[in-house]
């Protein structure tokens, strides 16, 4: 339970759920933040069990006297505010049994944009559990969250007509250390073919409730959501961190997720994801980071970049998505029960004292 004022501060009582890449991050946000007080912390590795938040976290926070568990029951009896919820998959059960009991969820998983995007059953389990709770689910982080929707609904406020909103997502992977995803996953390296249905599925899943939500929030519903991919191959030979790319292998990606409203995109979302900018054929790629255009009566054209060296970006991006989650747990505490979206919800202000 939210802990009483301490020098005109309240204070809430924050669970994070699984230490992963994004975890480890959000945790370390928890220690910091003015407002919040880490409670509790569940782990899904054995190894990690009994571990201290402050090791898990990454050790700058030295000894902080919470100690990581596999048992559910002991997060239940923390009689926390709060669960940081951002594993790699989403359990449904684990939700609903964390909501039923009290405790709100913020969770960088993208189940909870749009609760009509859930599968009916689901959505039901989910309310119900917030009511018997009386508590607030809320998904968010950088993209989809910030990018897709935050930031559109601040940009959209200065227009009366919108003819169509485009976010590009560029992503130069050249330096990133990681075969598998790259060569394995993701069919870097290898040589062209079409995107298979699950690939295109999989984005347009993910992306889709966002920009439907949106629409939504703009009183200009969607029609439908559809996904598209194309690829561009290396001009010649070349060697990134991961590996080789040969010459006439895939070295960019582009997926594109697109909300249609009366036959014409009206929102639309594109990744841009590239080994190499020398590519056949050439594409307009830039520095990583976001493109936004707007169309409309105050048409608008932005960049935002990221200002971190490719080399450093694997340790800083986690922070694009965590901390908006962080941020968000006073928010969400403070809503009415239910599946609470970023259109419901006040606007999210970093409280950074």
């Amino acid at each position: 339970m939210t802990e009483p004022l301490r020098h005109g501060v309240q204070r809430y009582r924050v669970v994070q759920w699984a230490t992963g890449n994004i975890g480890a991050r959000t945790m370390r946000a928890v220690l910091e933040h003015p407002k919040l007080t880490l409670a509790g912390v569940y782990v899904h590795t054995p190894a990690k069990s009994g571990l201290d938040a402050g090791e898990l976290s990454g050790g700058e926070f030295g000894t902080t006297g919470v100690l990581a568990t596999q048992d559910i029951d002991e997060i239940l009896a923390l009689d926390a505010d709060c669960v940081l919820y951002t594993p790699r998959t989403c359990d449904f059960d684990e939700v609903c049994t964390l909501l039923s009991s009290g405790v709100n969820v913020v969770s960088t998983r993208g189940e909870f944009h749009h609760a009509p995007s859930l599968d009916p059953v689901t959505r039901k389990r989910i309310e119900d559990a917030c009511a018997e709770g009386g508590t607030s689910v809320h998904s968010t982080g950088s993209s989809p969250g910030f990018i897709t929707e935050a930031l559109p609904i601040v940009l959209t406020s200065i227009q009366r007509r919108l003819d169509a909103l485009t976010i590009d997502e560029f992503a130069d992977l050249s330096q990133r250390d990681s075969p598998g995803l790259l060569f394995e996953v993701m069919g870097f390296g290898q040589p062209p073919a079409e995107f298979g249905e699950e690939r295109l599925t999989g984005l347009r899943d993910s992306f889709g409730p966002s920009l439907r939500l949106l629409a939504e929030a703009l009183g200009t519903p969607l029609d439908s959501v559809e996904a598209t991919g194309e690829v561009a191959l290396a001009r010649r030979g070349t060697t990134i961190a991961a590996g080789t790319l040969a010459e006439g292998t895939v070295a960019a990606q582009r997926i594109t997720v697109s909300g249609l409203r009366e036959g014409r995109p009206l929102l639309r979302f594109r990744a841009n994801w590239y080994c190499t900018t020398d590519l056949d054929p050439a594409w307009d790629l830039r520095a990583t980071g976001w493109h936004v255009s707007v169309e409309g009566d105050a048409p608008l054209d932005i960049d935002l970049r990221f200002p971190v060296p490719l080399d450093r970006m694997a340790a800083m991006s986690p922070s694009y998505t965590a901390n908006r989650a962080v941020n968000a747990v006073p928010f969400v505490c403070a809503a009415p029960p239910g599946i609470r979206t970023t259109a419901d919800l006040p606007q999210i202000v970093a409280d950074l004292g």
